[in-house]
């Protein structure tokens, strides 16, 4: 196995001797890891114009909402409120969706979504935060906390990928019910993000909500 990092290491060692499915996965695969990200705004301003659209047109609507900041390109919640609302409705934004990125930059400008610390917080805490916003859900906070925060133990039992792979992996007749994704990658603990990574590559597919998460 190449040079990794020792909690990707203790990681496939725990996954590999917990599960023959994860085993065998990982073997086939190879190391996959878990890298942090810094960018938090921007990251979930792009996970909330892109809920229910395809990465074309997402991209093509986020590129022209940051044409309409300052340093054309720099997302932060101060040139997000300085946006009339109508702006961001022709660039593409559905009213709602206008309403949640305002309501993200609003929490995020206030410090009731402190980006700053977030980091520090523990995985519940900072879910509870994040879901406090309009249009984020619980998936999209859990898809923040792995590809954000790099958290290792965090299982999306409402991911379309990982119930997919879950009943073809694990022979099951249909697609399983959160309990049953639960009872499954309890062995996986502490590194159920782990466990997720190597599901979604079983399929070659990326993280997926069914259904639109937004509140509000």
């Amino acid at each position: 196995m190449p040079t990794i990092d020792p909690q990707t290491e203790a990681a496939l060692e725990h996954l590999s001797a917990a599960d023959p499915v994860m085993a065998h996965l990982i073997q086939k695969r190879g190391p996959l890891v878990l890298a942090a990200s810094d960018d938090y705004f921007f990251t979930l301003l792009e996970s909330i114009v892109s809920q229910q659209l395809s990465s074309k047109a997402a991209a093509t609507i986020l590129a022209r909402i940051l044409s309409l900041f300052p340093d054309k390109g720099a997302a932060n919640p101060e040139s997000v409120l300085a946006v009339p609302d109508q702006a961001l409705r022709d660039a593409g934004l559905s009213w709602s969706k206008v309403s949640y990125v305002k309501d993200l930059a609003d929490r995020v400008a206030s410090g009731r979504l402190p980006l700053d610390h977030i980091a520090q917080m523990p995985d519940e805490e900072a879910i509870e935060a994040l879901v406090a916003v309009k249009g984020i859900g619980r998936w999209t906070a859990e898809m923040f906390l792995m590809f954000s925060l790099a958290r290792r133990d965090v299982l999306a039992v409402d991911d379309y990928g990982l119930r997919a792979a879950m009943m073809s992996l694990y022979g099951l007749p249909d697609l399983p019910k959160p309990a049953t994704m639960r009872e499954l990658a309890e062995p996986w603990r502490p590194y159920r993000s782990y466990g997720c990574l190597y599901l979604w590559h079983s399929r070659d597919n990326a993280p997926k909500i069914e259904a639109l998460e937004a509140k509000g």
